[in-house]
């Protein structure tokens, strides 16, 4: 009877399907691994099913569900209940029921929940793989926002659409049918609308279009299309219509090199210029940086334009405009002269050499061409010298430069700066600096206006210069520390000797013209920003700084002023040196731990301590709500003596009312006048798959044929879709 009972209990057993927790199956589709709480391996019938926490993996694809059921012979694996696919490329499919080939490229997918790699999301009643590089579904809404959403859950914005189709091979998402939804509202339809996946970091295609409306324009339409033509290079093509002045071509071209850049802007269109006649205008810039060896760079940079107005009419820049970049600021911008400039440069150990060319053209309606300057060659070297054994090392500065006009005067200059420098710190303390220089210059030069004469007498001829330099700098710093703050006080002077005069008629001044006597160069050598012109003559200069440091912030001042024993006519009158005794320059800036900063700098009149400049630059307040004020006054003939008196503020405001919504506002004013030159304002909102601005923008600006303008303009961005704009004018 034992025999009995152990044969049927082991022809029982053996009828039982093989059970396990994991299996690794070969198909002709490469190895498939499961793993399951229960899983069963029927092999008559060729049918593994897996219950309870099923995973498996086929070449890097990972497929999770409640169920999953795999046929060997017909190679259809069947998975119910909240299935899970995970793609190599980082997408994951969300799904009810899937049936699908044994290596996951084929099948049909019902209840589809799509989470891409961006997280943007897709929704689906159904859909179907096909070769494993092209998923479509149908019924389908997408959206990519996750924290932007409406009253009742809806997202901020989304698509839905009749059919979508994902194709991998050529990373494109098409949409057939489509309504774009705001907060569940249907606002746009489109037929067809793709867009790159999510792999994608560059494609060909149009970009948003922008439109929008001008009062000498008239209605605008700006439709561009990009161009990415291969990893290192692009383009984009930006036709503008405009209904009163007629098409505009603008495009952008960009490469980069292995071993440098190159960019190139432009635009041409038929139009109206400034005295009513349809003729040609447009204007091209391009930049390039370029190593030729780790010594050497090059670099150019080309500005050309049809006519001086052209690009602020037409918008490609503006004379004088008011912007506000990213809310966080606003600046002014001028545009009023272009550079043309190319240069070959190197760098070796405590060497420099360069060869530059320049040539600027003017924009201003008083602008003349022919006084404008081509400086070809430049030539530059400069070279320190290694520290000796006291410390002390040598200097040398080398420049030749020739400077013509069509009109006016020219200019040959060879010019050779020796130094040496002796820096020392004694035991008590103080800090020494002695040095010396000689600058020994010759010049060629044709029609220099002669200053004794009148208009129209000129002298040309060789001329020259030798001009011997030497002095020294004393400064004494006095310091106090405690646990968190240290305080500072430093008395400065120094005395520096050279002979008077230096500056012959017949040298003319090209490279000195743009003087600010101010804190930063009251100790400088020379106080002239070129070569062209030296100061001479026997000075002294003294000042005092303070500052206190701590983990709170910190602030600083600093005073001081210069005196010399004669007279120098090389100084325009109320350039501040003109006088023995020059006028008092200075700064203050506070910058406490909280958000406040503020920077201070004057120079005050010598004698009754009147303002002669007044530069204030502030900054108050948190992200919440921030406000700017930056004013700067000049007077009558101040610095080089070219302008009048000049009085401006620009003034501004930025406030982050919540997370995704701020504003901000900025005005420049020119006060010597009593009249507004710009307005700007700014609200935007930000969110993860929407921002939005609308900027009003109001300028004063008249020019020839450059009127004074308002606009408006809104633009929308959105995730993933692009840029849509629109601008109206007046």
């Amino acid at each position: 009877m034992r025999y009995v009972i152990a044969l049927a209990a082991f022809l029982v057993l053996a009828a039982i399907p093989v059970t396990a927790r994991s299996a690794e199956l070969v198909t002709s589709d490469g190895p498939i691994l499961f793993k399951a709480d229960q899983l069963r391996h029927e092999r008559k019938l060729g049918i593994v099913v897996g219950r309870g926490n099923v995973e498996i993996i086929q070449e890097g694809r990972i497929l999770r569900a409640e169920t999953v059921t795999y046929n060997q012979r017909t190679n259809i694996l069947t998975a119910t209940g909240d299935v899970v696919l995970l793609e190599p490329g980082g997408d994951v499919v969300f799904a009810d029921h899937v049936e699908l080939t044994g290596d996951f490229k084929d099948g049909i997918i019902e209840n589809i929940r799509v989470l891409m790699s961006d997280e943007a999301r897709f929704a689906a009643v159904g859909g179907r793989r096909i070769g494993g590089e092209v998923f479509e579904m149908r019924k389908v809404v997408y959206s990519p926002c996750r924290k932007c959403i409406g009253p009742k859950g809806t997202p901020l914005w989304q698509l839905k659409a009749v059919e979508v189709v994902h194709n991998k091979t050529e990373q494109s998402i098409e949409y057939r049918d489509a309504f774009l939804e705001f907060f569940g509202i249907p606002v746009l339809y489109t037929p067809y609308l793709s867009h790159p996946d999510p792999t994608v970091e560059r494609k060909s295609g149009f970009l948003a279009p922008r439109y929008g409306g001008d009062s000498q324009l008239g209605v605008m339409l700006e439709t561009p299309y990009y161009f990415a033509i291969a990893p290192d290079k692009d383009a984009t093509l930006r036709p503008i219509f405009t209904s009163k002045e007629g098409p505009v071509l603008a495009g952008q071209y960009r490469q980069r090199f292995t071993d440098g850049i190159m960019q190139i802007d432009g635009s041409a269109t038929y139009g109206s210029d400034d005295t009513g006649q349809d003729d040609f205008r447009g204007h091209l810039f391009a930049s390039s940086r370029f190593d030729l060896t780790d010594t050497w760079r090059s670099g150019a940079d080309i500005q050309l334009v049809s006519d001086d107005t052209y690009l602020s009419r037409y918008g490609f820049s503006s004379i004088e405009t008011l912007t506000l970049t990213n809310l966080s600021h606003y600046r002014f911008s001028s545009s009023n002269t272009l550079t043309n400039h190319l240069f070959v440069e190197g760098f070796r150990g405590r060497n420099y050499a360069s060869a530059q060319g320049y040539y600027w053209r003017g924009l201003s309606a008083d602008d003349r061409s022919g006084d404008s300057p081509i400086v070809a060659p430049m030539l530059d070297y400069s070279a320190v010298g290694a520290p000796g054994p006291a410390g002390g090392h040598w200097t040398l500065d080398a420049n030749m430069m020739a400077l013509t006009r069509t009109e006016g005067t020219d200019s040959r200059r060879v010019s050779l700066l020796s130094g040496w420098e002796l820096p020392h710190i004694a035991r008590s303390g103080e800090v020494y600096r002695l040095y010396a220089t000689l600058q020994t210059d010759g010049y060629f030069v044709n029609d220099v206006q002669d200053p004794g004469a009148p208009a129209g007498d000129t002298l040309s001829g060789v001329t020259g210069r030798v001009f011997p330099r030497a002095g020294l700098d004393w400064r004494y710093p006095f310091a106090r520390a405690t646990t968190s703050t240290t305080q500072l006080i430093e008395p400065v002077a120094g005395i520096m000797v050279s002979p008077n005069g230096g500056n012959p008629d017949k040298i003319p001044n090209e490279d000195s013209q743009n003087l600010e006597f101010d804190d930063t160069n009251l100790f400088s050598h020379n106080r002239f920003s070129g070569l062209d012109r030296v100061e001479g003559g026997q000075r002294v200069y003294y000042g005092l700084h303070t500052g206190v440091f701590s983990t709170y912030g910190r602030s600083s001042a600093f005073l001081g002023q210069s005196y010399r024993l004669r007279e120098d006519s090389a100084f325009p009158p109320n350039s501040g040196l003109a006088d023995k005794l020059s006028d008092i320059v200075g700064r203050v800036e506070i910058a406490p731990a909280f958000p406040v900063n503020l920077l201070y700098r004057f120079r005050l009149d010598k004698d009754d301590l009147t303002p002669s400049r007044n530069e204030v630059y502030t900054s108050v307040g948190p992200r919440a709500f921030n406000v700017n004020v930056n004013y700067a006054f000049f007077g009558e003939g101040s610095g080089s003596g070219e302008f009048g008196a000049r009085e401006e503020v620009t003034a501004g405001f930025r406030s982050q009312v919540t997370p995704a919504w701020a504003i901000g506002a900025a005005t420049r004013r020119d006060l010597e006048r009593n009249e507004s030159l710009s307005h700007v304002f700014r609200l935007e909102y930000t969110c993860d798959c929407l921002t939005a601005t609308l900027d009003f923008t109001r300028t004063f600006t008249q020019d020839r044929d450059v009127q004074p303008s308002t606009s408006i303009f809104l633009r929308l961005i959105f995730k993933n879709l692009g840029e849509v704009g629109t601008e109206v004018g007046s």
